[in-house]
């Protein structure tokens, strides 16, 4: 089991990159069985869940070539396949996004029920509703979601919320299937337009508008060359480790277009910021002051940043509110964070933060990939030593944590047990 091993208590100074978006990443692999040409995917980052994605594809029939640091070039293999191996899907909810381009290109999709991180059901009933509508037919059995097409046909389709998988999902069923399909109330997270713009590139023809967005489908997509856009979470979760040490950390390729809300929720916290084209520093000297938030669908404040936000907010003067509306079980951190000192009320689906002036490194052990980013905030600022169990779950969607924290002046390390 790993385990990192932090020493609170330093100032984070310097400059630090963030990867390619983890939630861009892995539907652009899912993208990529739209076609049989080649596709070439720059800024893909070094984290496990791109294994397990990278493991999916390859089991599907794709042959994935990593090129060199952040590239990789996927090409036909073996003949696609329908099934999708449950020992894959079952690690991450991503790996559901496999549906829409197995249906679209092979007329019949078997996929098991997605799992994934512990922080809620996530149902995928707005992706299958979808398919529905466009003609598939869905049977459950044991689990396993089988779906079979003729050919999918172009539809309106309503979304009763802006679910992002659903989504993208259904963009990408779309591409192939007859005449429009118009997708109402859809979500338009950085990433969702990511994805768009690689499929654009492949041939797609794809129109944005307010509050919809038009797939006509084609009959076949080509090869093409996309670079992954940054990620958002992983940069705002440095910019809030400079916060909490009270540092200065610049975070390089992070986007402030991507970052609104955060950026808002910082400088109400008093935490001063310099913005650049393709670089934001975080300057904190005293104590921050309480906020707050609600999450929501983008431009809203992202639930992957609540828990990171929550943990910058146990040394904020005052009380905090933190209202989460996307998620329903992602407070699974909180008695954790509690035994690193903080003052934390749990009521319903809010969490109400009281500033203290000190946490207390202890054991703890992290549920879920941003419980865990949260975990290492406060352990940076914890005084003594905090031990991070789990910290694979981190890796799921960190990209060399512990030597990115490292090169900012923070004492952290990462331990393997050894079984004997």
């Amino acid at each position: 089991m790993d385990r990192l091993v932090i020493t609170g208590g330093r100032r984070l100074i310097g400059q630090v990159s963030v990867q390619g978006a983890k939630n861009a990443a892995l539907p652009a692999f899912a993208a990529s069985l739209l076609t049989d040409k080649p596709v070439l995917l720059h800024r893909i980052p070094a984290i496990s869940d791109v294994t397990t994605m990278t493991a999916m594809i390859t089991a599907l029939g794709k042959r994935v070539e990593v090129l060199g640091e952040g590239t990789v070039r996927i090409e036909n293999g073996d003949s696609l396949q329908r099934e999708a191996p449950y020992e894959l899907v079952r690690r991450m909810r991503a790996s559901f996004f496999v549906i829409g381009p197995l249906l679209a290109r092979l007329g019949e999709a078997i996929v098991p029920l997605p799992g994934g991180c512990t922080i809620g059901s996530r149902p995928v009933d707005l992706h299958l509703q979808g398919l529905q509508r466009m003609g598939a037919e869905i049977e459950e059995r044991q689990g396993i979601i089988h779906a079979t097409a003729q050919r999918l046909q172009g539809r309106s389709i309503y979304l009763n919320y802006p679910s992002v998988g659903a989504t993208e999902n259904l963009i990408m069923a779309a591409t192939l299937a007859v005449e429009e399909t118009s997708i109402r109330n859809p979500a338009k997270e950085p990433e969702v337009l990511d994805l768009i713009a690689m499929l654009q590139k492949m041939g797609a023809q794809i129109e944005l508008c307010d509050q919809e967005i038009r797939v006509t489908g084609v009959r076949e997509l080509t090869g093409v060359e996309h670079e992954i856009i940054p990620d958002r979470i992983e940069a705002g979760t440095y910019l809030l480790a400079g916060g909490i040490t009270r540092g200065t950390v610049e975070v390089k390729g992070a986007i402030a277009n991507h970052l609104t809300a955060l950026i808002s929720k910082l400088q109400e916290a008093g935490v001063k910021l310099q913005i650049k084209d393709e670089s934001i520093t975080a300057f904190s000297e005293g104590c921050s002051e309480a906020v707050n938030i609600v999450t929501m669908p983008y431009p809203g404040f992202p639930t992957d940043l609540q828990a990171p936000m929550a943990a910058f907010l146990t040394l904020a003067r005052g009380t905090s509110m933190i209202n989460e509306t996307v998620f329903e079980r992602r407070f699974a951190y909180v008695v954790e964070l509690v035994r690193l000192g903080a003052d934390i009320q749990t009521i319903g689906q809010r969490i109400n933060i009281t500033g203290v002036k000190r946490l207390h490194g202890t054991k703890v052990r992290t549920p879920d990939i941003r419980a865990g980013a949260a975990l290492v905030l406060a352990g940076l600022a914890a005084d003594g030593e905090t031990e991070i169990e789990d910290a694979s779950q981190i890796d799921r969607g960190y990209t060399d944590i512990v030597n990115k924290l490292a090169a900012l002046g923070a004492q952290i390390e990462r331990r393997e047990e050894v079984c004997r």
